[in-house]
Parts: structure tokens; C-alpha cells; sequence
């Protein structure tokens, strides 16, 4: 279950989503070419990667910031940064924009200490914006609850694009991390579930008081749990190739 858009457009545009989601990617392809030489990579996660052990043995807590905007591959990159462009640019339009980017750091950093409590002596390299937007993901079900998300859904051969309320997919999402980060081992490495789940509580949690200001519980109740904003209608377009019939 994969989402791919929703159904709740912005009022501004979101600059420092739109910045983030830049910034990942231009920073990602800067050390692209070290991919090719495995012992430079983990030199250049050794400096800048949250390490676990460096960061209870050492204090090295810098890591925790600039893992932030390190990647371990395309796919990984592509993923983050299309979570971030769904449920971003919604919570920037409610928060403002610099009180925005202090929320996400500070998902960004509540998940990475989530991860090291998780396994404080774990000396696997720790990569990834997925802590932060977690974070933005919680967030996004505390205001928008009742937004719709597309979602595309795989099961084995079988491809569908199905709409759920937000709060199902990204309840089921966390759970998904719960679950999965009670059967983990972080010395193995891997994906780094208790990040995500740190990151999601912390964005709940910290998304608490512009709820408040927004009028808390009446927010909910004056728009039924969906976004304020009309929301957007999208509809898939017949194919312009005309069907030609096989002839007899």
C-alpha cells in the first residue's frame, strides 16, 4: 500500500517542503559517484551518518542532523522525498513557513534519538530523511485525519489505485513500524523502524499546540475531520489511442 497523492491541495506555496525535497536531492547526487567505491562510502558515512555508538561512546550528535540528507540509494530517495511532497506541503500551510522547518528538524532529531535508544551501541551507519517526515506524517493525522490519500495498491500481480481517509493509511503505516521494529536487530542494520516510530510520535505530539490554536477538537468538528480547503477531484483519463477492432 503505497500513497501517491492527496486529495488536499495547499493554500501557499510550500517553499521549504519544496526546499527540503531540493536539498535531498541535490545533496544525494553530490556523493552519487562514491556508490562505485564501497570503502569510500563508508568513509563518507563514518563522517557525516548517525552512528549510534559514536553518539553515546563519543558525543558525536551532529551525525543525527546530517544523516538527515544522506540516502542509501535512488529508490530510498524517491520514496522520502514523495512522502514529503504529500503530506508537507499541508502542514507548512497551517504552520508558516519557518515554525514548518523547525518542526521538521526537530522530528528529524527525535527520531534519531528514538533509533539510538533503540540500540545505543549499534556501529551500523544510520541514513535518511524517513525519521523526519515520519514526523510530518504524524502531524498530518492530528490536522487532516479525514483527508483522502490515493494509494496505490500491489498485491502480488494485482495493481489498483484505491482512496482511504489519511487516518487509516497512516495508522496502518505506523503500526506496520511498531511491529516490524519489535522483530528487528539494529546491529544488523536494515530499515530503521524505531526512527519512524519516534519520528510519528514526535510529529503528533509537537503538531499539539497549532491543533490547539486552530481550535483543537471544534477544528475537527467544524469540517467533519476533512481539510478546510475544497478538496481536489482527480479522474483518470481515457487513453486518446483509439481501439481497433480485430478483423474478421
Amino acid at each position: 500500500m503505497f500513497p501517491i497523492r492527496d486529495h488536499n491541495p495547499s493554500q501557499r506555496t510550500p517553499y521549504v517542503t519544496y526546499a527540503l525535497i531540493a536539498a535531498n536531492i541535490l545533496i544525494f547526487f553530490g556523493y552519487l559517484p562514491l556508490f562505485g567505491d564501497e570503502r569510500a562510502l563508508m568513509r563518507f558515512y563514518a563522517d557525516y551518518a548517525m552512528i549510534p555508538a559514536k553518539v553515546t561512546q563519543a558525543g558525536a550528535w551532529s551525525g543525527i542532523v546530517t544523516s538527515m540528507f544522506l540516502h542509501g540509494g535512488l529508490l530510498h530517495l524517491a520514496g522520502n522525498m514523495l512522502f514529503l511532497w504529500i503530506f508537507g506541503d499541508n502542514l507548512e500551510d497551517r504552520m508558516g513557513h519557518l515554525p514548518y522547518l523547525a518542526f521538521y528538524f526537530a522530528c528529524g532529531i527525535a527520531a534519531g534519538i528514538a533509533h539510538i535508544l533503540g540500540g545505543p551501541l549499534s556501529t551500523v551507519p544510520t541514513v535518511g530523511a524517513s525519521g523526519a517526515i515520519a514526523g510530518v506524517m504524524g502531524g498530518y493525522l492530528l490536522l487532516f485525519p479525514r483527508a483522502r490519500v490515493d494509494v496505490l495498491l500491489i498485491f502480488i500481480v494485482f495493481f489498483r489505485i484505491v482512496t482511504i481517509p489519511a487516518a487509516l493509511m497512516l495508522v496502518l503505516w505506523f503500526a506496520f513500524q511498531v511491529l516490524a521494529g519489535l522483530g528487528s536487530d539494529p546491529d544488523m542494520g536494515g530499515v530503521a523502524y524505531w526512527a519512524h516510530a519516534g519520528g510519528f510520535i514526535a510529529g503528533v505530539v509537537l503538531a499539539l499546540p497549532v491543533f490547539s490554536r486552530l481550535g483543537g477538537p471544534r477544528f475537527w468538528a467544524a469540517h467533519g475531520g476533512l481539510p478546510p480547503n475544497p478538496q481536489a477531484r482527480y479522474r483518470l483519463r481515457r487513453t486518446p489511442i483509439p481501439r481497433v477492432r480485430r478483423r474478421r
